[in-house]
């Protein structure tokens, strides 16, 4: 444990920090899932899902829970397997 009183300020604020974290990206994880579903089976809401977990990898990014690179790459992951889903059909 620190002795020093900002670093037990500092330790206390990024353990708040680290949760806020942790449930943005899961968050993340859950919009991303459930918008390659509704791509894959073909929902009429798939629209909405993937506007929703973009607008959710942006907002992650421009907080800087995840890096602006990480969050285009997973946007262009995302529109890729959207764009080849809809040539099979």
């Amino acid at each position: 444990m620190a002795n020093i009183k900002s670093q037990i300020k500092r330790i206390r604020t990024n353990e708040i920090s680290r949760l806020k974290n942790k449930s943005v990206r899961s968050e993340l994880k859950t919009r991303v899932k459930t918008a390659v579903a509704a791509v894959e089976n073909q929902e009429e809401n798939s629209a909405e899902a993937i506007r929703l977990a973009v607008k959710k990898l942006d907002k992650a990014a421009s907080s800087g829970v995840i890096h602006k690179n990480q969050a285009a790459r997973r946007k262009g992951r995302l529109m890729a397997r959207l764009a080849k889903i809809s040539q099979a059909q």
